[in-house]
């Protein structure tokens, strides 16, 4: 079944490119629709499919035109509605998808306002793995308490999918007492908002669980503060200073928080400075260590140094 579910997701990510596109994408062998990660379309050179031993061309050159096509079919032919996040680089797409695109940055008082003339394009295959966070939830807590924690691997090593689940877990109380939990998901991957609803499982629909998109953190973490009482903030990816603030007046607050960061150890963090800082604010109790093996993904759970 899961394989099944698995090219049923290639095929509805498949039907977002132009149609000779599609057409190209969908003559792939099933057992690798069933590992692909993303389409990965540049002007001028052929369009490939990323999978889990890396990208793999479809012998398919692909047209500044295609790459307009795509863009028009991800914002279903309103651009100007899609504004907000075209700016920023992405389109959320009905089912869950999210394309990222590269082109000519239009400024504007020094910032971004449009991009145009789009260059490359990736869709991102996003696919649920309901439940692997079971074993892992129950360690979380202390005391009945959920303990903040960093969800920590290298890039594509599946944080975001753990961190979804995580969210889903928690809200719903599987195994775990339920909390109040408020999910910042700055850059749209974690739920995919597509017109206000979510397109993944992050049990939005549970009273316990909310959803900011599209704030940058260090904005959003106070207005959930202020507005939404929460017991666990969880964020996607810390990558600025302002960030690591944020956190540190919600833990002030007393609301735990849960976030992923690029990093394969706590040795590696303590090797670099804005990671040092955060490791000294002692805002963070625990990690998630997640390692990829030929087996599949392994999830250790680690006290942080204090």
């Amino acid at each position: 079944m899961k394989k099944q579910e698995n090219i049923m997701r290639y095929e509805l990510a498949a039907a977002i490119l132009p149609s000779r596109l599609r057409r190209i994408a969908m003559e792939l062998p099933e057992n690798d629709r069933a590992r692909a990660e993303e389409f990965r379309l540049r002007a001028g050179r052929c369009m490939s499919v990323l999978l889990p031993e890396g990208e793999r061309s479809l012998e398919a050159i692909v047209t500044p035109e295609e790459l307009e096509t795509l863009c028009d079919i991800a914002a279903e032919f309103s651009r100007y509605a899609s504004m907000e996040t075209l700016r920023q680089g992405f389109l959320p797409v009905r089912g869950g998808f999210r394309v990222g695109l590269c082109g000519s940055a239009v400024m504007k008082d020094g910032a971004v306002t449009n991009l145009k003339q789009i260059s490359s394009a990736v869709i991102r295959i996003s696919r649920e793995q309901r439940g692997i966070a079971r074993d892992i939830a129950p360690r979380l807590f202390q005391d009945g308490r959920f303990c903040s924690t960093l969800l920590l691997s290298p890039p594509g090593g599946g944080k975001t999918t753990l961190l979804r689940d995580l969210v889903r877990q928690l809200s719903v109380g599987e195994g775990v007492p339920p909390q109040r939990i408020a999910l910042m998901d700055e850059r749209g991957e974690v739920a995919v908002m597509y017109r206000g609803q979510p397109q993944m499982d992050v049990a939005a629909t549970s009273p316990r669980s909310d959803v900011l998109d599209g704030c940058p953190k260090a904005l959003a973490i106070p207005m959930a503060l202020r507005a939404m009482n929460p017991q666990i903030i969880a964020v996607d990816e810390i990558t600025v200073r302002e960030d690591l603030q944020a956190m540190a007046q919600a833990a002030g607050c007393g609301v735990a928080l849960l976030a992923t960061i690029h990093a394969a150890s706590v040795v590696e963090l303590e090797q670099k400075p804005l990671y040092r800082e955060l490791l000294a604010n002692r805002v963070f109790r625990l990690a998630v260590l997640i390692r990829v093996t030929p087996e599949g993904r392994t999830y250790t759970v680690e006290d942080l140094p204090r």
